[in-house]
């Protein structure tokens, strides 16, 4: 049967354009609030992990240690990430089950939720030690729903794309998730640029947290309007077989390629947080950069890793996954400490710092690109939600979440500011050697 008989209006390529622009908008409001929180983070330990003294609050408000504060602020970060793998085992079983349709739908609206809560939370001056709990507990229910969006927008872009498309279709969802970043790090420096610092620290930062509202309401509209890829099965066959639960046939070989999916993408997961996230407070705790200068940066690396993620789709659907992913990997590993020895030294002219922000996102990129499809194809239609989701939240426990809160800490530790290339770098040589295992003509194969 093909994809016309399965879906006579509208057309298959106008249903796979909305597809597409469905899964997206989901995609882009998780990833903006992430981008926001990792722009604002000083500003969040200030406000919710700093014991106030009744000076007000500011930069420097408290009388807690800035870096105690900061550390905090990433470990709460890093516990919404360990919520990703019970949010991709929950959403990911309903999406396999159910259909992709109604949980995308729950998930972008527990995160449009959870989000605009956080905008709306009274801050520790107000509340007290209550104030950075009930923070967590919001971060808690983000990683929940993050832990089911990917595997259900990644399923339906790639079970939508056409015929040599896929590697395109699933870049999509890279994309948007560097215009949420980007949008979430441009809001927060056109905020730091309008705003003197007490206001910024005593409400502005309020406002990019609170236009996830409008974002999520689009984004829910769009979802509704789905309709199931071409041969989803009835909702009430069960995708995991018997109703006691038990894993389908083959649960072990699934098994093992979640573990191999993870080794594949820990590169992307660990450089793309110490680039793109963690880097504005690594340029203010240890560098010393101002809080408008971090942002204008973090701005920069993210327009790279925008600007190389469709062509590195492309470039996969034509020449496969494995030498354009190789090639971000290796790149990195490779570049890592030059380009970050170049943002630390002082005689650095300020073209020179750009192009250097540039290509570290745009060589995340090359890994960003490709890696939707290539974890679609490694998992058959009645797991996929659930596989490729769940290797891709474990790897983003690991390796994104706690990016802040390693490189934080060590740095405080050691005094090494070279610690976000050991850790950019030493996780990207180990994901080339798994990147290694792909074959050549995968990205030509129908998907299972």
């Amino acid at each position: 049967m093909t994809s016309t008989e399965l879906l006579p209006a509208p057309p298959p390529r106008a249903a796979a354009r909305r597809a597409l622009l469905a899964g997206s908008a989901g995609n882009l409001v998780e990833w903006y609030e992430f981008g926001v929180y990792g722009c604002f983070a000083t500003v969040i330990a200030a406000n919710f992990f700093t014991p106030p003294t009744g000076a007000g609050t500011g930069p420097g408000a408290g009388s807690g240690s800035g870096v105690e504060a900061l550390v905090a602020t990433y470990a709460s970060f890093a516990l919404a990430f360990f919520f990703r793998p019970v949010g991709a085992l929950l959403f990911g079983r309903l999406g396999d089950r159910l259909g992709r349709r109604p949980t995308l739908v729950l998930v972008v609206g527990l995160m449009t939720l959870a989000t605009t809560l956080i905008g709306l939370l009274p801050t520790r001056d107000a509340i007290g030690p209550a104030a950075p709990w009930v923070l967590t507990f919001l971060r808690a229910l983000q990683g929940l729903s993050a832990g089911g969006e990917f595997g259900g927008a990644v399923s339906l872009m790639a079970e939508y794309a056409p015929p040599g498309r896929r590697g395109l279709y699933g870049a999509w969802q890279s994309f948007t998730v560097a215009l949420g970043l980007l949008a979430g790090a441009g809001t927060a420096a056109a905020l730091a640029t309008v705003l003197p610092a007490t206001a910024l620290y005593a409400w502005g930062w309020r406002i990019p947290f609170l236009l996830a509202l409008p974002l999520g309401l689009v984004a829910l509209w769009l979802r509704t309007a789905l309709e199931e890829p071409p041969g989803a099965p009835p909702p009430a066959k069960a995708a995991y077989g018997d109703r006691d639960g038990q894993l389908p046939p083959g649960g072990a070989v699934q098994a093992r390629a979640v573990v191999l999916g993870i080794g594949r993408i820990m590169g992307w997961s660990a450089a793309g947080y110490t680039f793109l996230v963690v880097l504005p407070s690594y340029l203010q705790s240890t560098l010393g950069t101002s809080f408008r200068n971090a942002l204008l940066t973090t701005t920069l690396v993210n327009l790279g890793f925008a600007a190389s993620i469709l062509p590195a789709g492309l470039l996969s659907d034509r020449y496969g996954r494995r030498p354009v992913m190789l090639g971000g990997a290796l790149g990195i590993a490779v570049l890592a400490f030059p380009l970050l020895h170049l943002l630390q030294s002082p005689d650095a002219s300020p073209p020179a710092r750009a192009a250097a922000v540039l290509t570290a996102g745009a060589l995340v990129g090359l890994l960003a690109g490709p890696g939707p499809a290539m974890l679609a194809e490694m998992f058959p239609r009645r797991v996929r939600c659930t596989g490729l989701g769940l290797a891709y939240a474990l790897a983003n426990a690991v390796f994104s979440g706690c990016a802040g809160l390693v490189i934080t800490t060590l740095t405080a530790r050691t005094g090494d500011p070279a610690i976000p290339a050991y850790y950019a770098a030493g996780a990207c040589a180990i994901s080339s050697l798994a990147l290694l295992t792909l074959r050549g003509n995968d990205h030509r194969e129908p998907l299972r």
